[in-house]
């Protein structure tokens, strides 16, 4: 192969070698992996509203979570009633307390962020907080790299709100000082192989991802070639008798010169369903539920579904709860002006029932122990005297 060049009015050919590899570098684009955006927007689309593992986790914390007792304490005394339970209680006129803390949990599942409003009355006290959308908020940093305020961008409009009104919780980012890493990011790739799959199965059942067999075509002279009258007849004839679920199982009637080769899946095709169970469990692993919890077959980790429960709870929802909490109540306790602690009550947790039942034997067989040792390690307030 050869290239002509001009140089100095004269014309040159320059000898030039086919390259062997050029084919391979077509071939090889061909086969490029597609992955979904990385945006929250899309992350959401594809990994919540549009993947069952994604949806059943996010929900199964943020529900988890949410269904927790609070328990406020001021000055190191638990408060059975205080303005900050009221609160919480009927935070705004829409959500009470479950609704808002589960659109809190869920934020930081799916976003890494999440952010409240709080509403001040006209003589500064805190009267509503309400959860604002982390797609449409973003960050306005300081000359000091500090939060200066919060722009909110709805419908082309945008509202500022001051750093001092809005409570932002986020989860811990190595690389970004100003928001946080969702789980949901973390199972970007696991879920895009999952929803791969899932289409590739609903295709498989439309009768499109591969055929069940081929229809071999010989004439009574050898010929291996069928007239364009004849391919477009057998063509329509399969479509009308043949495909989709309402003909799944009806016999074939071929005439002279068809035979049918039935057509099996092969080995990879085979391991389709195991990959897609992989990719649930990878879901499954970045929310922190055991794939147990969520009908995932195959796992043994946990010797029963108590065990997976409790588990769930230790490691992923009271976590979650107490950093929320903790967060909350010092956002609050800054606007309100006094101080308090909100954390979840354990005792009332019945996926922690067992823990406590020997928690509270183990403290009650203590002889070394007096009463009220026992009762402050329980959390208890001191017995009233006369009581």
């Amino acid at each position: 192969m050869g290239l002509k060049l001009f140089y100095k009015g004269k014309e040159t050919q320059v000898e030039r070698k086919a390259s062997a590899a050029a084919r391979v570098a077509v071939w090889g684009s061909v086969g490029r992996v597609a992955w979904s955006p990385r945006d929250t927007v899309s992350l959401t689309r594809n990994g919540f509203q549009g993947n069952p593992v994604g949806f059943r986790a996010v929900r199964l914390i943020a529900e988890a979570a949410a269904a927790l007792p609070v328990i406020c304490r001021e000055d190191a005394q638990r408060m059975e009633m205080h303005p900050i339970l009221s609160l919480l209680a009927r935070p705004n006129q829409a959500q009470g307390r479950a609704e808002l803390l589960e659109a809190v949990y869920a934020q930081l599942m799916l976003a890494g962020n999440a952010y409240l409003e709080a509403v001040q009355g006209d003589d500064g006290v805190l009267v509503e907080l309400h959860v604002l959308r982390s797609d449409r908020i973003s960050l306005v940093p300081g000359a000091d790299g500090w939060p200066m305020s919060y722009d909110y961008v709805v419908g082309g409009r945008t509202h500022r709100y001051a750093a001092e009104s809005i409570c932002h919780i986020k989860t811990f980012h190595p690389h970004d000082d100003h928001y946080g890493l969702a789980p949901l990011q973390a199972a970007a790739t696991a879920i895009d192989v999952h929803n791969a799959a899932a289409r590739w199965s609903k295709a498989l059942l439309d009768n499109a991802a591969r055929p069940s067999g081929a229809i071999v075509y010989r004439g009574a002279d050898g010929a291996g070639a069928m007239s364009d009258d004849q391919f477009t007849r057998l063509q329509e004839e399969l479509e009308t008798h043949h495909q989709g679920a309402r003909n799944a199982g009806r016999p074939m009637l071929l005439e002279g010169g068809l035979d049918w080769k039935p057509m099996g899946f092969s080995p990879s095709d085979m391991e389709f369903q195991k990959t897609k169970e992989a990719a649930a469990r990878d879901i499954a692993l970045a929310f922190g539920v055991p794939p147990m919890l969520l009908g995932i077959p195959g796992d043994a980790t946990y010797a029963n579904y108590a065990e997976a429960n409790r588990a769930f709870y230790r490691l992923t929802v009271l976590p979650l709860a107490q950093k929320v909490l903790a967060h909350l109540a010092g956002f609050v306790s800054g606007m309100a002006g006094v101080t308090v602690d909100l954390e979840p009550d354990l005792d009332q947790v019945p996926a922690l029932a067992m823990e406590r039942d020997s928690h509270w034997r183990r403290i009650a067989e203590a002889d070394f122990l007096t009463e009220a040792e026992k009762r402050r390690l329980l959390g208890l307030p001191e017995r009233a005297e006369g009581a």
